[in-house]
């Protein structure tokens, strides 16, 4: 009886084996996972919270493809490049995703790329402008422009509409970003200019710094025309406030990481004026899929989508234009539908992927105006 018992529980356990195996890999077969690493705590969780938004609200509008269920898996990277590559690597090696989307700064993209690379899995980039993302790796892409661009743009905004030939930077030098688009802003000003001299100050801070006022009494003594303060929004938020408190009413621009409602929050009335470039405005939709975009997302949140949110959008909507190109789950195949991107409408525009695997896009420059920000300008690539 003993042994009929034992042989009942070892048959019993092996069907529940088999069956288990047998789900699991049909579970598997109909979801297809696309993993999200983001800062959704940490210093730049306000813009990784933005991006999820978008990323979100994608998901539940193209909720299949290929006839399979699309699953996001998200995982906070905590706003710190360590713990960015771990993020990524357990998206590629626990979760098993069929691609990745992220992250809100470009040092916690970098920090993923050689995992994405070595395990072969296709990421796409939101909002990470700095070039080195994309530079040597196959494997990641972006649906955003990048910082020499960026840099140029708000180069030509100094010189042009602010009439400037004088220009200091304060920038976050503990952010690859930043360090990258003031170089990128510093090389542009001196060729419009032609003076080797112009940029009178370079002042540094580092990420989660309070008091600027070292680096601003030393700005205000150059008198310069402008400043510019690429650098992450709570930060740079603080640095006008306190270089309004010291007197300096010299205009102050940036890029696009100041575009999150915690800059307004943080900087108050100090930052009205601040001039910025971004990458979308919903003044001005440009596709079809902009103004699908703006209703459905008015209608899940209830406010205006930042331009990192139609980004994340289009990351997602991107892949799986691939993923359909493709007509395949299998990640190396849908890395190159990704690389052969032309023409494809976005929320925040029409992507087309160079060889870098960066899109090629228009730049928007906003204003801080009445609390809000504000459209000024669309500014086109050069061609």
């Amino acid at each position: 009886m003993k042994k009929l018992l034992s042989a009942a529980l070892c048959l019993f356990l092996l069907i529940s084996l088999f069956s288990g195996c047998s789900k699991q890999s049909s579970s598997n077969n109909d979801v297809i996972k696309i993993g999200v690493f983001e800062p959704i705590t940490g210093a730049n969780a306000a813009g990784g919270q933005l991006e999820v938004e978008g990323i979100k609200l994608a998901n539940k509008l193209y909720p299949e493809v290929l006839g399979k269920k699309v699953e996001l898996v998200i995982a906070d990277n905590k706003s710190d490049k360590v713990e960015a590559a771990n993020a990524a690597a357990r998206l590629v090696e626990q979760e098993k995703v069929t691609a990745i989307i992220g992250s809100w700064g470009s040092s916690l993209s970098m920090a993923a790329g050689d995992i994405v690379r070595n395990a072969k899995i296709p990421a796409v980039g939101a909002s990470c402008t700095n070039p080195l993302v994309t530079k040597g790796n196959d494997f990641y892409f972006r649906v955003c422009f990048i910082d020499p661009f960026q840099g140029t743009v708000m180069a030509n905004y100094a010189f042009k509409k602010l009439n400037a030939r004088k220009a200091a930077i304060i920038q976050e030098v503990s952010n690859d970003y930043a360090v990258g688009l003031a170089k990128f802003f510093q090389d542009a000003f001196k060729k419009l200019t032609g003076d080797e001299n112009c940029i009178v100050a370079i002042a540094n801070y580092n990420t989660g710094d309070q008091d600027f006022s070292a680096q601003l009494t030393t700005i205000k003594e150059k008198n310069p025309d402008v400043i510019f303060a690429p650098g992450n929004f709570t930060e740079s938020a603080l640095i006008i406030k306190q270089a309004r408190q010291l007197g300096i009413k010299t205009p102050f621009i940036g890029g696009d990481t100041w575009e999150t409602p915690e800059f307004i929050t943080i900087g108050g009335s100090a930052v009205e004026g601040a001039v910025f470039s971004t990458f979308f405005t919903s003044e001005k939709p440009i596709t079809k899929e902009s103004e699908k975009f703006l209703t459905e997302y008015r209608k899940e949140y209830n406010k205006e989508p930042a331009a990192v949110t139609a980004l994340g959008y289009d990351a997602y909507i991107l892949i799986l234009d691939a993923i359909k190109r493709a007509n395949s789950t299998d990640p190396v195949k849908i890395r190159e539908a990704i690389a052969q991107t032309k023409g494809f409408e976005g929320a925040a525009g029409i992507i087309t992927l160079d060889e870098n695997g960066d899109a090629v896009k228009n730049a928007v420059i906003k204003v801080v105006k009445d609390g809000k920000f504000t459209y000024l300008d669309t500014i086109e690539p050069e061609k």
